[in-house]
């Protein structure tokens, strides 16, 4: 039983340790990965025929800015604002910046499910396309962003040392109890 004890100990030492790691470095990494996808997927709309939603983007685009920017010229537009997003996130500069033209594009690559509902969910019983749900996706990506957001006044994680056992007392009391020490005589 004591050996159970002691691998339990070190699994709540590991458990502790993660956690101040994920601390110190989760939001910086979810920033530079949102930003490497906002640049990755840019990137791929400046060349015709590549991006799977190029047809509809351009499309909204067109409604969007009222006729406008149309052609390619819709998806070289769309495709610059990604990018420059992308490019704000993995710097971590100008995020505000960046937030903000996100909170915009957010807007944009979501209005198809407004402005095409009968092309987005064609299916039996409404059931989304495959556009519809590389569409609907995105409100990961805007949870992610506002994550992100949160930071740009200087507001950090903060971790609260908790052991895992004790953790577990609270969350869970009537499956989880730590054993009780029993005091010893001297």
């Amino acid at each position: 039983m004591k050996t159970l004890a002691n691998l339990f100990a070190q699994f709540d030492r590991l458990d502790t340790s993660i956690n101040r790691w994920l601390v110190v470095n989760s939001i910086t990494i979810l920033r530079v990965c949102l930003g490497l996808v906002f640049l990755g997927f840019g990137f791929l709309k400046f060349f015709p025929g590549i991006s799977p939603i190029e047809d509809l983007a351009t499309r909204t685009t067109v409604v969007l800015t009222l006729g406008q920017v149309t052609g390619h010229a819709a998806m070289d537009l769309v495709a610059g604002l990604e990018c420059i997003i992308g490019v704000c996130f993995i710097s971590g500069r100008f995020l505000r910046v960046g937030v903000w033209l996100m909170a915009a594009q957010m807007i944009g690559a979501m209005s198809p499910l407004v402005f095409f509902p009968g092309e987005l969910f064609p299916g039996p019983r409404y059931a989304p396309s495959l556009a519809a749900q590389y569409i609907i996706k995105d409100i990961i990506l805007i949870a992610a962003g506002m994550v992100v957001a949160s930071t740009w006044t200087g507001a950090r994680l903060v971790a609260d040392q908790t052991s895992l056992a004790s953790s577990l007392s609270k969350r869970l009391p009537k499956v989880y109890r730590p054993a009780q020490r029993v005091p010893t005589a001297n």
